[in-house]
This record gives structure tokens, sequence and C-alpha cells, in this order.
């Protein structure tokens, strides 16, 4: 891997426009939690977001349509941060320290997954295509049945299998950019993009396990002072 310069360049595009984009949504998380610029619209924001996702996804790379393309992305990437302020006031509001832990085990996590998949052999983790594409299916069933029966078991199920998910999407989209790179795709935008997802997925749910964590804290000392 690392001596084929034309994969190891288009890796480095990769990883630089992933950076770009998780600044990008710390952007946008951070006018959510301290301006009053944006805040009430999240339903057209969350609209604007799918609509710069599909028209990155729709718009083939083409060279010189990169700037356009750039600007989707790092678009979509400033509303899901914006679309992740109000969990993080929850956060904040709990402990201030459970955001810059969640953001530092998300990074940690994800360095290592993606470690793994780049040391690993060649194709090792293609396998987990299907897998992870019927473990999303599952998610979805599990969250579909939640809304009715509001279930904290289903809750947790939901929680930690889409923890578990998202890693081998790590791997697995580490390992097929690696792949696409070798037969000439160039495209590092949407390559970055499936990675950004990963990236916000795990954060997401990293975020809410530290918040459970937190409050089972405190009711295990509720209870001991009572």
């Amino acid at each position: 891997l690392f001596s084929e310069p034309r994969v190891r360049s288009h890796l480095k595009n990769v990883y630089a426009t992933l950076t770009m984009s998780v600044m990008a949504s710390a952007t946008g998380a951070y006018v959510h939690l301290f301006t009053d610029m944006l805040r009430g619209g999240g339903i057209v924001f969350s609209l604007l977001g799918a609509g710069l996702a599909l028209g990155l996804f729709f718009t083939p790379d083409n060279g010189k349509n990169r700037p356009a393309r750039l600007g989707m992305l790092l678009g979509f990437a400033f509303l899901t941060g914006l679309g992740l302020g109000p969990l993080l006031d929850l956060a904040i509001m709990m402990n201030p320290s459970i955001v810059p832990s969640a953001l530092m085990l998300t990074c940690m996590v994800f360095a290592c997954f993606s470690g793994a998949a780049l040391f690993a052999p060649d194709g090792k983790y293609l396998y987990l295509g299907g897998s992870l594409l019927s473990g999303l299916s599952t998610l979805f069933f599990l969250g579909l049945l939640n809304i009715f029966f509001r279930s904290q078991l289903l809750f947790q199920a939901h929680l930690y299998l889409g923890l578990a998910i998202f890693c081998g999407f790590i791997m697995f989209d580490t390992q097929v950019i690696i792949e696409k790179a070798r037969r000439g795709d160039k495209d590092f935008i949407a390559h970055s993009l499936d990675l950004f997802i990963d990236f916000i997925q795990i954060f997401r749910k990293v975020l809410i396990i530290l918040m459970q964590k937190k409050t089972n804290k405190e009711e295990s000392k509720d209870k001991k002072k009572r």
C-alpha cells in the first residue's frame, strides 16, 4: 500500500478533505451553541443537508468541478454539525467535559479502525459489505419498532449495534477507497464523504453512551444519599 505513490497520494487527499469536513461540522456546532443565527430551522437544514449530499452523489467528478463539489461536501458537513447542536446542548448541560471526551474517543476509535484497514492484507475487510448492509437494515427495523414500543432495551441494542456497525464501515470503506484508487478513481471528495458519515455516526453514539454513563452515576449517587 505505502509503496504505491498513486494510492498514497489519494489517501492524503481523502484524509485532508475529511479533516476539513470535521472542521466544517465543528463550525456548524459552534454556530448552534454560541449564536442565535440559525436556530429553529432543524427540518429545513436537514433537508438542505440531504440535498447537498445527493447533489454531490449525482455530480460525477470531472476534475473541473471539484471546487463546487467540495463546497457541497463542506456545506453538508456544516449542516450536520448544526443538526448535532441540540444533542450537544444536552450534553453540555449535564457536564461540559462530555463533548471533548466524546470527540477524543471518536478520534481514537476512528484512528484504530482506519489503521487496521490500512495495514491489513489487501481486501481483507471487503467481505464485510453484505453483513454491514444487513446490519443497517436491522438498525432501521429496530428504530422503527422503538417508535411504537419506546423500549429502553431496544434503544440500547440500537445504540451499541450501531456503534459496532459503523466501526466495521470504517474498515470496509477504507479498503474500498484503496481498491478504487488502484483502479484510477481519483474522486477523493466522494470518498471522504463516506468516512465523514462514519465519523459523525460514531461520535453521536459515543456521546450518547457517555451521557448515559453520567446519568447512571448521578442516579447511583442519589440512591446512596437516600
